[in-house]
C-alpha cells in the first residue's frame, strides 16, 4: 500500500486531535511534538514562498528595467546588463557618455518596485 502525501497529513492531523481529544487539561509530549513538527512545517512552508515571491518580484523588475532602457533613444541596451537582488538593481556596462549614465540611472530608479540603484556603468572612452 502506496501511503501519498495528502494520506500522510490527514493521519498526522487525525493523529493530532485524537491525542488533544484525550487529555484536554495538559498536553502531552506527543501532542506538543505533533504542534511543533506542524508548526516547523507552516515556517518552512512560509520562508519558501517569500523567497519564490522575491524571486518573481526581482525577475519582474529586471524585465521592466530592461524595457525602459531599450526604449529609451541613445541607450544601448545590449551594453548595459541589469541585475536585481532584493529590490536593488545593479547596472553594469558601457554607455556612450555621462549623460546617458546618469538617464539609465534615472529610469532604473523610476522603475516600480525598485529600492536602490547600483551603479557600475563606465563611460567609453573616446
Amino acid at each position: 500500500m502506496k501511503i501519498n502525501a495528502t494520506s500522510a497529513l490527514v493521519a498526522l492531523a487525525a493523529a493530532s486531535l485524537t491525542l488533544v481529544a484525550c487529555d484536554q487539561r495538559s498536553p502531552s509530549d506527543a501532542t506538543r511534538k505533533v504542534d511543533q513538527a506542524v508548526q516547523n512545517a507552516a515556517t518552512t512552508t512560509t520562508a519558501a514562498v517569500d523567497k519564490a515571491v522575491v524571486a518573481t518580484d526581482d525577475a519582474a523588475i529586471t524585465a521592466k528595467v530592461k524595457a525602459a532602457i531599450l526604449a529609451e533613444p541613445g541607450l544601448k541596451s545590449l551594453q548595459i546588463n541589469v541585475d536585481t537582488k532584493d529590490g536593488t538593481v545593479t547596472l553594469s556596462g558601457i554607455v556612450d557618455n555621462a549623460d546617458l549614465r546618469e538617464r539609465a540611472k534615472q529610469l532604473a530608479s523610476s522603475t516600480a518596485g525598485v529600492k536602490g540603484v547600483v551603479d557600475q556603468l563606465n563611460v567609453k572612452v573616446s
